[in-house]
């Protein structure tokens, strides 16, 4: 499943093989939650150099339902995306809930901010929904704890975790002999917050259970940058090499860069989207707020190194423009560019990891961002 090529220090460059096709690694997965990453066609992404899109399994089981989604072909199917999806579990949704949720052993109830019906999660009903969608890769459901809880909380929450972990594995061993033409891998998720030997514990938990490949969550979550690198730096020489490390929910261009840099070969995070809808670009000279009035009668483009379409063919001037008029071509173009920017990061850390120039490009990167809008 997983090709380990070449290692330039702790930062890797691998090949995932997966049934609907080969992901290079280091690599971002642009999310789609409602089945669609917003302002983009399937043929965009394509043409922008997406490789896997990641899916949100408690959108999509809530609408239009993933037995819908089944019948009518499965997730890629029914979004006409022909390439890889990793679906999540919708553990991160039940954090992000709050008080909508009350959490149980046997999974977590919530009301639907669809409707308000009583819906309820549990490991196997996650392993089911993301059974239906058809995904090359599935999460385990875990529970995700805010920074600021006490190491007993992050404890009990950890634990849990792990016994999830075992009751997906088991759901989905039996998903696998049901069905002959089953291709989905497994992933379990790493969790103990900002302490080490939670952290070290859970991630030995879950090699003994035995899982395709392993995610790290929980961070993202609130805590400083500071947390964030010290907690990879303590996990990561620990994490199985010849299996793939996802990074969940992580992040700007400088965190995916620091998390490659330890050994990290798979990203998410809607920032790229969600920043471009509001106005805000990712450059080779650090992020370009397109709403300033500065840019009102600019005819640079956002990024003189950028070979992307909104680059070749558009001024900072017309994309002020389409902000402040409300017009969606704005978000579409500004999103377009911002994806492309990471697709090509990731390339160019791709070849330098191949090529031994990793930290030279680092550093090269590291000096463009400093430059001032």
């Amino acid at each position: 499943m997983f090709e380990l090529i070449q290692n330039d220090g702790a930062a890797r460059r691998g090949r995932l093989k997966l049934e609907h096709g080969v992901v290079e690694t280091p690599v971002f997965m642009p999310c789609g939650t409602y089945g669609t990453v917003k302002g983009m066609t399937p043929l965009d992404l394509s043409e922008i150099g997406t490789q896997i899109l990641l899916g949100n399994t408690f959108h999509l089981m809530l609408r239009p339902s993933d037995q819908s989604i089944r019948s009518l072909g499965g997730l890629h199917r029914f979004m006409n995306w022909s390439k890889p999806i990793l679906t999540d579990s919708g553990g991160f949704q039940i954090f992000s809930l709050g008080e909508m949720n009350k959490l149980t052993e046997e999974g977590v109830v919530f009301r639907s901010p669809v409707n308000g019906d009583k819906v309820e999660l549990t490991p196997e009903r996650s392993i089911d929904a993301q059974m239906n969608f058809g995904s090359d890769i599935i999460m385990v459901l875990d529970d995700c704890t805010a920074p600021d809880k006490s190491e007993l909380e992050v404890r009990d929450s950890m634990e849990l975790s792990m016994r999830w972990a075992e009751r997906s594995k088991s759901r989905f061993k039996e998903a696998q002999a049901s069905n002959s033409k089953h291709y989905s891998k497994l992933f379990g998720i790493v969790q103990g917050g900002m302490h080490a030997n939670l952290r070290l514990e859970s991630l030995q938990r879950l090699r003994e259970i035995g899982f395709d490949g392993y995610a790290i969550g929980g961070l993202s979550v609130g805590e400083s940058k500071e947390e964030m690198k010290e907690t990879l730096d303590r996990l990561l020489p620990h994490m199985i090499a010849e299996a793939p490390r996802y990074l969940m929910g992580v992040g700007s261009p400088k965190d995916i860069v620091m998390g490659v840099e330890l050994g990290v070969d798979m990203f998410d995070c809607v920032l790229p989207t969600r920043n471009g809808r509001n106005g805000y670009a990712f450059t080779s000279g650090g992020v370009v707020k397109i709403r300033n009035a500065k840019h009102k009668s600019s005819d640079r483009s956002l990024d003189e190194e950028c070979d992307c379409y909104t680059c070749q063919n558009f001024s900072r001037a017309y994309l002020h423009h389409l902000d402040r008029c409300g017009e969606m071509l704005g978000s579409i173009l500004m999103t377009k560019h911002n994806l492309y920017y990471y697709h090509s990061l990731m390339a160019r850390l791709r070849d330098a990891i191949e090529h031994g120039t990793f930290r030279t490009l680092v550093e090269t990167l590291k000096r463009g961002w400093e430059k001032y809008d």
